[in-house]
């Protein structure tokens, strides 16, 4: 059995999907306008933890992710720039060139990081014609009115607007942007068509609708693009805390009064990922992609590993040095299992232990802990071996590949320096001896000190 924390009843449930085993699992994707950050792959690897454990646990996962490149604003207000526009300018790029550019980064870190590729990858300027005529479905059943701007949903018209929060309506009204576009009758109404601006200032991506010239809103994009792959009802829709309140709160109203069915049976939210105790931001220095992760000596996968170390739906706070600590511990884990031999039969005790963390609303940590229970087991080293591969299959720190790795040849200088770290240690000069290690490091090798008083070497 495995349960999940589902945003939408604010309960961990068991979950049950429409047509077992097959389960319709749909992911918010990036908007590809600038780089994807470690705080950004924080949330994919999670999605990627959830397929693993369905998928370990007997289910046909479709997963679905969409690629946003047009239509998400700079405000949640229905108001200032597209992302897209706006980094098209930055770059002095065509938006589709941006475009092309930054979903490639994004890729690339998935890669990086051991992160499965979704079964489907919907691009939203591929499904503009199902996005206008999910618009017209709604402007037929009464839910659309046009302002200034755009054609707007009216929330008025649907009594549970904002469950998804838990808050009523004069809630939502209260906690909203105080700014508002000209004609809008509600303060949580939203755009689901934008009207292009005066020929001067044309966008590079528009396209002729019922309305006029324009561009899609954010939120159209992701029921339409849903419906049309899986139809009206999903299992399973992830994503940010940040889209709770407005983009996932907007998706619900949209398609459920188009269909005058259930969009999502289980909603799943991951945590915010803080650095240094403040949010990330380019302003502020403390930016992070998985390409600077690997431009200071460290392995993408101890991100991973770290990442493990938290609780999806928890905070999160990165530092370099917790980074380096998870390095440290995967060093460990990859030396336990250097040298030996896969057996034929594993230890069911210990792989039950894991499952069951798994199944608990994807308890990575407790699954991590019983990792280590495990390799300090008195079991033989080939039975364990044997079942730590089948925990990784739902880990994916690609501990199989690392041990296939044929051993590698240490440079002479490496060699020196190892030595010139041990007598320092033995002088206690251990701050030196620090400094040395990360000098080894920065060349791609690790040392690890163990039990027995012995140093070895590894290729990073």
């Amino acid at each position: 059995m495995i349960s999940l924390y589902n945003t939408l009843t604010r309960k961990i449930e068991e979950f049950k999907p429409l047509d077992p085993p097959n389960v319709k699992m749909y992911a918010c994707g990036p908007t590809v306008y600038d780089y994807q950050h470690i705080g950004h792959m924080r949330r994919y690897i999670g999605d990627d933890i959830l397929v693993r454990v369905l998928t370990a646990n007997g289910y046909n996962v479709k997963h679905v992710m969409n690629i946003t490149d047009v239509g998400h604003l700079t405000s949640d207000a229905d108001t200032g720039e597209d992302k897209m526009e706006k980094g098209a300018k930055k770059l002095g790029l065509s938006v589709w060139d941006v475009a092309k550019k930054f979903e490639k980064q994004f890729f690339d870190s998935m890669e990086k990081l051991n992160i499965k590729m979704p079964d489907v990858i919907m691009h939203a300027t591929d499904y503009i014609k199902q996005q206008i005529e999910l618009v017209q479905i709604l402007e037929e059943k009464g839910f659309t009115y046009k302002a200034d701007d755009g054609i707007y949903f009216d929330t008025s018209k649907l009594s549970d607007y904002g469950k998804l929060t838990g808050q009523n309506r004069e809630e939502l009204k209260a906690g909203a942007r105080i700014e508002m576009v000209e004609d809008k009758k509600n303060a949580t109404d939203f755009a689901l068509w934008k009207f292009s601006p005066d020929s001067a200032s044309r966008r590079q991506m528009e396209w002729e609708s019922p309305w006029g010239v324009g561009f899609p809103g954010w939120h159209i994009e992701c029921s339409a693009m849903s419906m049309t792959e899986f139809g009206p009802t999903l299992d399973i829709h992830s994503g940010g805390i940040d889209h709770i309140a407005i983009h996932h709160t907007n998706e619900i109203a949209q398609s459920e009064a188009a269909s005058g069915k259930e969009f999502v049976k289980y909603w799943v939210h991951h945590g915010f990922l803080s650095v240094g105790g403040e949010k990330m931001s380019k302003s502020l220095g403390n930016f992070y992609t998985v390409e600077d992760i690997m431009k200071n000596g460290l392995d993408p996968m101890s991100l991973r590993y770290l990442y493990l170390q938290t609780h999806y739906r928890q905070p999160m706070n990165f530092t370099w040095e917790a980074l380096e600590g998870a390095q440290n511990a995967l060093n460990r884990l990859r030396g336990e299992i250097s040298g030996a031999d896969e057996g034929n039969q594993g230890c069911a005790e210990f792989e039950q232990k894991f499952m069951d963390a798994l199944n608990d609303d994807l308890n990575a940590p407790n699954g991590l802990a019983v990792v280590w229970d495990l390799l300090r087991s008195n079991y033989p080293k080939p039975a364990k071996l044997n079942s730590l591969y089948k925990m990784d299959e739902v880990l994916g720190l690609n501990l199989k590949q690392v041990q296939a790795k044929k051993p590698v040849e240490i440079p002479l200088e490496i060699q020196n320096m190892v030595k010139e770290r041990e007598e320092l240690r033995k002088q206690k000069r251990f701050h030196l001896a620090d400094q040395l290690r990360n000098k080894i490091k920065k060349l791609g090798f690790d040392i690890r000190d163990t039990d027995d008083g012995e140093t070895e070497i590894r290729k990073i």
